[in-house]
């Protein structure tokens, strides 16, 4: 059987609900899942005759009423939109709201394991916080829900996997979070997944902290109080891994296939070689052509899979976003949910 995936439609103001109706455009997203919409489904009407598309909405209350067919979006109606007040690209408490709501649903119905993964469009951190849900982002709302404590941010775009030991912290306090534990708690994050992506016995490069990995101690000693001795323990217990690497090499040879995944010291140091590769601006339109990365959350004990861009107010119902991040997103949701069905 294929998996049932629910997906969020993110935040009504943004390019959410467009993207996911242009995803469940394609016929091979029925062909890999059986997805299912949690949001409003007058917000999905409003997207499908935006794209002037020949789709239709199908608004249930359980997972059991969606027909899962090619030309119907199952939509399960949480009617959480004043959609007479809803204006695209606009900051709103309600579309904020929506958005959490959404979520909620996405891992309540995966928690009862009445869907198989979940995939989340993007919401607006300012909307959300506006509606009272005061989290950082998707990743914090999944934790608390879940009821996980060791969790991290898995980023994904063909050969480039990039996993942080820390992530939304200045930068002063990201160096102090360079810890053995926590390094070794991410490797053994990012080499389960890599397995869940089919990848056998995968090769994983563990970044150094300062220029040239401190060059022998040179400019830090954050390698070898630290990143070495982590690197010796994981392969003592038989992991496969390399490091400290040099930052600015390691990603280089990730991209070519040299790595199977990459363990990064810290937020910036990680997304900026993996948006560099997934997302392609086009100088003469001053737009983005396309933006293929994903963001997973390991260690939950359900599967959360995400496009890593943001809302993009400022296109938002104009009918011009891309859904690939999406597409690429249902992709990944589907491997790792087929994994844990074979398991």
């Amino acid at each position: 059987m294929k998996p049932i995936l629910a997906i969020t439609m993110g935040d009504p103001a943004g390019i959410g609900p467009e993207i996911v109706v242009k995803a469940l455009s394609h016929q091979e997203t029925y062909e890999k899942c059986r997805p299912i919409v949690t949001g409003d489904a007058k917000v999905i009407r409003k997207a499908v005759d935006l794209l002037g598309f020949d789709m239709q909405v199908n608004a249930v209350s359980n997972v059991e009423d969606a027909r899962f067919t090619f030309g119907v979006i199952d939509v399960y109606d949480l009617n959480c939109v004043d959609i007479d007040q809803l204006e695209y690209g606009q900051v709103a408490a309600q579309c904020g709201n929506a958005a959490f709501v959404s979520v909620r649903k996405a891992i309540d119905l995966a928690m009862e394991g009445k869907v198989d993964g979940t995939v989340t469009a993007p919401l607006n951190k300012e909307a959300l916080n506006l509606a009272g849900h005061h989290y950082d982002g998707h990743t914090e709302i999944y934790a608390t829900f879940t009821h996980t404590k060791k969790y991290a941010m898995l980023l994904a775009d063909e050969h480039l996997r990039v996993i942080h030991v820390s992530t939304h912290v200045p930068l002063r306090k990201a160096c102090d979070l360079v810890k053995k534990a926590r390094i070794i708690e991410v490797t053994e994050l990012i080499d389960d997944a890599c397995r869940q992506f089919c990848i056998q016995n995968p090769r994983i490069g563990i970044a150094g902290l300062n220029p040239h990995s401190s060059d022998n101690g040179l400019f830090g000693d954050e390698e070898a109080l630290e990143i070495t001795p982590a690197v010796e323990e994981l392969i003592a217990r038989g992991f496969n891994v390399v490091g400290p690497v040099p930052p600015d090499t390691l990603f280089a040879k990730a991209k070519c296939g040299q790595f199977d995944g990459c363990v990064a010291m810290y937020h910036d140091q990680g997304h900026i070689p993996f948006k560099v590769v997934g997302f392609n601006w086009n100088a003469e339109t001053g737009k983005m052509d396309s933006v293929k990365g994903v963001n997973i959350t390991l260690g939950l004990p359900i599967i959360r899979v995400s496009v890593d861009h943001g809302t993009a107010f400022d296109v938002a119902g104009k009918g011009i976003a891309s859904e690939d991040a999406l597409m690429v997103s249902v992709d990944y949701a589907t491997k790792m949910a087929l994994n844990r069905m074979n398991r």
